[in-house]
């Protein structure tokens, strides 16, 4: 095989919520293969420690602090971004929360909250970046759906939707920037031991044996499974492959 079809040396990655989890598994993926990495988060210190940690994988890193569901800060963001690693490449719309409440329960303002950090955001981010995409002729979204993409859950409504409007906003992006070469693809990650998911096994009685029971691989996923998928629709490798959503999610939706 021709080693560099996953090469991501020259390359930029701009990963939102890039800090833990899931992003950080795709953020130290990324590096590993090359790219600089910039690592888009609300949390500095958490954003510093991982800046350390992608630098010492031997390539250029910056941490920027930002609201990514605020046009203007995004706006910025890119702009920094640009200005010192020296374009965009990949985009990696990562950054998500959740509010654990049946719909009856749910306030609007809380509606409001997830959608607009899980989803909006992702809108936000694609659209400062398009420019940069476009001018690198070989750009790559990557953006974060979930389980929660396919199946419904009756204490994550609001999840949810942002989720499967996650697939859908993936879609448009695809057929929108094809020829601009630009391709962009979800990953809906299973259930993955994150500080997120730890809130959900507090606060969902029986959750954790429940995934157990019906994940073929018989274990929650982790940040690092995560890098090889990141690496492959990053890279050249998946250049003929657009408008997916690929679960990562050891087999738990495929189950029956």
């Amino acid at each position: 095989m021709n080693n560099t079809l996953f090469d991501l040396s020259g390359k930029v990655a701009v990963v939102t919520g890039g800090n833990g989890g899931i992003g950080l598994g795709m953020a130290r993926g990324l590096a590993d293969a090359g790219a600089a990495v910039a690592v888009i988060g609300r949390n500095e210190s958490k954003s510093a420690s991982a800046v350390d940690d992608l630098r010492r994988r031997g390539v250029k890193a910056i941490a920027v602090a930002t609201d990514v569901t605020d046009g203007s800060a995004v706006s910025a963001m890119i702009e920094r971004v640009v200005r010192e690693l020296g374009g965009i490449n990949i985009l990696v719309n990562n950054a998500g929360m959740s509010i654990r409440k049946p719909p009856h329960e749910l306030e609007i303002e809380e509606w409001r909250k997830v959608i607009d950090t899980n989803l909006t955001s992702a809108f936000v981010c694609s659209k400062a970046a398009y420019p940069a995409l476009k001018a690198s002729r070989s750009g790559k979204v990557i953006n974060i759906g979930s389980m929660m993409s396919i199946f419904g859950a009756s204490f994550a409504p609001a999840y949810a939707a942002s989720k499967g409007g996650i697939v859908q906003y993936t879609r448009a992006c695809a057929t929108a920037w094809a020829a601009d070469n630009i391709q962009v693809n979800a990953i809906l990650p299973g259930w993955v031991d994150t500080d997120l998911t730890r809130a959900a096994r507090q606060q969902v009685a029986g959750l954790h044996e429940r995934v157990l029971a019906r994940t073929p691989a018989a274990r929650w996923g982790a940040g690092s499974d995560f890098a090889g998928i990141a690496v492959f629709l990053a890279s050249a490798a998946s250049d003929f492959v657009t408008g997916t959503a690929i679960p990562i999610d050891g087999g738990y939706s495929i189950m029956g």
